[in-house]
């Protein structure tokens, strides 16, 4: 076995050195018991955005290390592993891979296509509805994004004789730049969407008293998100303008591969039928008391029995199993560094310069920056995770309507994902082909954030006031 190489170790080296001093440091504003935690915890966001190994393996190198020297009782450490929040983030990795393996996805966004993208503009609508579409039950913009979404953009973009270097801006770099930031736009949306808005909506619960259920988060969404769908197309249409005026080759691609599949399978018939009522069953949530976790799993049991996927095909999932083994744990050290007050005793400086101030322009404040704190993030989920707890608390003592709190830092949890190629798992995807610079990326990037905070302040704030949210 050869030795690790010298990235690897230098990647280990950023990894444990922040854990290091913060263990042994003397921190006179923490417990020693909570030093350690922090210590612990920092080395696990810091691998998740240095990756020397999978955040699977850091996640359980970290719950052993807590338990080994008594930092937390092993109880309290695998307790995560039976939180129904987990449950629901596993079943909607399994909806992504049955929508994957009888080829639904690649039939919704198709159809979008060949129905509606008459003009490069269209074409760039069609693709982000294609996305919107699939976030309900796609619960991943690196599976919904990346794997869905993102080909089909490439395979337009080559069809129209589109490539990363100097044919980029015919049109593939239009296509991706939509592509990608209607990703996440998407997953702002739905509970479902990405796999961290679960985790949000516990400690909305838990820390607010808010309850977010799958229809209260989207009926929340959709006014601020649907103007951002209907702008963002548009806008980024104006920031990077495809070259080409005439998309009847997209057209008739998508024509072809509908034709190519034929009508819609017996499989992907029933998945249609059991998405739309486990839809159905999240929206009634109200009425009929079961949570989320239960209706996505009663559907997950039906797509078995079914078998629109096989048992195992669950067993070969390799995605829903790594979600379990690292997001139980993870979600516990939240919950930990939330009990203990550790992050917020870390940000009171920081947020002292608010206090005082009306409750909206303060949580405003409060709202920029844990937007634009993403910029140190390189997955969302870790973000949530480090930063959601006490930025709420932080709202939270503003004066601001709970609900209000909670639910604008619930969607720039996602929309923060679009200020750079590494902000989230679809954006290297979307990235890497090179139809689009990292200058570029990044300005636009910075544009539409803007963008998305005045709509999602402006209209948002509005629309939950009329809810009587506030």
């Amino acid at each position: 076995m050869s030795p690790p190489s010298r990235s690897t170790l230098r990647r280990w080296a950023v990894v444990l050195l922040p854990g290091v001093i913060l263990y042994f440091a003397p921190l006179p504003s923490l417990t020693p018991e909570q030093r350690h935690l922090l210590a612990f915890f920092t080395a696990m966001i810091v691998s998740f955005m240095a990756r020397p190994v999978p955040m699977g393996v850091s996640v359980l190198v970290t719950m052993t290390l807590i338990a080994l020297t008594n930092t937390l009782p092993p109880a309290r450490i695998f307790a995560g592993f039976g939180d129904p929040v987990v449950w629901l983030v596993f079943s909607a990795f399994l909806f992504a891979n049955a929508v994957t393996k009888t080829q639904l996805g690649l039939r919704i966004a198709y159809f979008f296509i060949a129905r509606f993208a008459r003009t490069p503009l269209t074409l760039g609508y069609s693709v982000a509805f294609t996305d919107l579409v699939l976030a309900p039950c796609v619960p991943s913009d690196t599976a919904r994004g990346g794997a869905i979404v993102a080909p089909v953009v490439r395979g337009l973009a080559t069809a129209l004789g589109s490539e990363p270097g100097p044919t980029a801006n015919r049109i593939g770099a239009y296509l991706t730049l939509v592509g990608f930031h209607c990703t996440y736009t998407s997953s702002a949306m739905f509970l479902t969407g990405m796999a961290a808005n679960p985790v949000i909506a516990k400690f909305a619960g838990s820390l607010a008293h808010v309850e977010l259920t799958w229809g209260r988060w989207a009926l929340a969404a959709c006014v601020p998100g649907l103007c951002s769908f209907a702008l963002l197309p548009w806008l980024l249409f104006q920031l990077h303008p495809p070259e080409i005026k005439d998309t009847e080759h997209a057209q008739s691609l998508a024509r072809s591969r509908l034709a190519e599949m034929g009508p819609m399978s017996r499989e992907q018939k029933i998945l249609v039928t059991i998405i739309l009522f486990v839809v159905a069953g999240w929206i009634t949530t109200p009425w009929h008391g079961m949570s989320n976790t239960v209706v996505a799993l009663a559907g997950v049991c039906a797509i078995l029995l079914t078998e629109v996927v096989t048992w195992r095909d669950l067993l070969a999932d390799t995605r829903a199993w790594d979600a379990i083994s690292w997001f139980g744990p993870l979600l516990v050290l939240a919950e930990e560094l939330n009990r203990q007050e550790i992050i917020t005793v870390l940000f009171t400086p920081v947020f002292a310069h608010v206090h005082g101030w009306p409750w909206p322009l303060a949580l405003a404040a409060i709202a920029v920056l844990y937007l634009y704190a993403h910029y140190g993030f390189a997955s969302m989920t870790a973000h949530v995770s480090a930063l959601f707890p006490g930025f709420l608390a932080a709202a939270l003592a503003t004066g601001a309507p709970p609900m209000v709190a909670v639910l604008l830092l619930a969607f720039l949890s996602n929309l923060n994902a679009g200020i750079t190629h590494y902000g989230t798992g679809s954006a290297p995807v979307y990235f890497s082909p090179g139809f689009v610079s990292q200058s570029t990326w990044w300005t636009i990037g910075f544009i539409v954030s803007v963008v998305n905070i005045a709509i999602w302040l402006g209209a948002g704030l509005v629309w939950w006031q009329l809810m009587g949210w506030w």
